[in-house]
């Protein structure tokens, strides 16, 4: 989808037969829309982080090419019973697109007050694939218990999570094996070390946390929950009191997880809190260098 789905809006704009300036019009807005939700919503960790920035630069160069094309034709003509046809399609995919730009948008900002954390993880380019005040940035949303909940995952170079596609072998994931470190000083109040890593696409819903540590922070009435954790990494016991950068284990791939990466959320009276690291509220394509 972040690859053909562009190419083939683009190719329509840049090829298209107009007659009018208002088919070219409307074919811009809807591939503009297009683009721009693909930019802020797709999971670019999959085909490279920076290849959203190409698909822009394109469309730029792509407005300009078939602005020259129909700049000489009326805005309007006589339209047939196919063209109007194809107007309508227009409209609805503007309406469509528009309100899914809406939406992310509104993913963008929260109203409550959020909880201020150390981020967990160093040394490393680190990538937002779930996250956000909206479903269609951060799946968890429509899991009060979640809300608000984070999945990070690691990028190479090139700007993706792993080495192929979507590789069996964990070693091939950015991520995995990463150190975690405490995002605050508070209190052990959970753990879970002894679940086995699986390979993907392999999961444990039966143990949805996998291994992983709960910490009561201090100052704040809520716990923060880190998961899907490596098998006998977990490095702190139940009660121990921890400090901000303390080492709490390693990333793993256990529990009911897709791929190693680090589930991070906070929770108080069962509903999601939300959390932030320097007083960003991070959603799905942000980046922690």
């Amino acid at each position: 989808m972040l690859i053909i789905l562009p190419a083939s809006f683009i190719i329509s704009l840049w090829k298209a037969p107009f007659k009018s300036k208002l088919e070219w019009l409307l074919d811009l807005l809807v591939t503009t829309a297009l683009i721009v939700w693909l930019f802020q919503a797709g999971n670019w960790s999959w085909v490279g982080y920076y290849v959203r920035f190409l698909w822009l630069a394109l469309l730029i160069v792509t407005i300009i090419y078939s602005w020259k094309k129909v700049s000489n034709l009326p805005f309007t003509i006589k339209y047939s019973v196919n063209q109007k046809f194809s107007i309508g399609i227009y409209i609805i995919l503007i309406l469509i697109f528009g309100t899914y730009n809406a939406l992310v948008l509104k993913s963008y900002t929260v109203a409550e007050k959020g909880i201020e954390l150390s981020f967990p993880l160093k040394n490393g380019t680190y990538y937002v694939g779930q996250g956000g005040n909206q479903v269609l940035m951060n799946y968890h949303q429509a899991y009060p218990g979640q809300k608000y909940a984070l999945d990070i995952l690691k990028l190479n170079t090139f700007g993706t999570r792993a080495s192929g596609l979507y590789p069996e072998e964990l070693n091939n994931y950015q991520i995995y094996a990463d150190i975690l470190y405490s995002p605050c000083n508070g209190k052990v109040v959970d753990i879970q070390n002894d679940l086995p890593d699986l390979p993907p696409p392999k999961s444990n819903p039966e143990n949805p946390a996998g291994n992983h540590v709960a910490l009561a922070c201090e100052n704040y009435d809520a716990t923060i929950i880190l998961a899907h954790m490596q098998k006998g990494s977990v490095a702190v016991a139940k009660g121990e009191k921890v400090t901000a950068g303390q080492i709490l284990g390693k990333v793993g791939n256990s529990g009911n997880t897709s791929e190693p990466h680090l589930h991070i959320h906070a929770e108080k009276d069962g509903k999601g809190v939300p959390i932030t690291f320097n007083d960003r509220f991070l959603v799905r394509n942000s980046l922690v260098r």
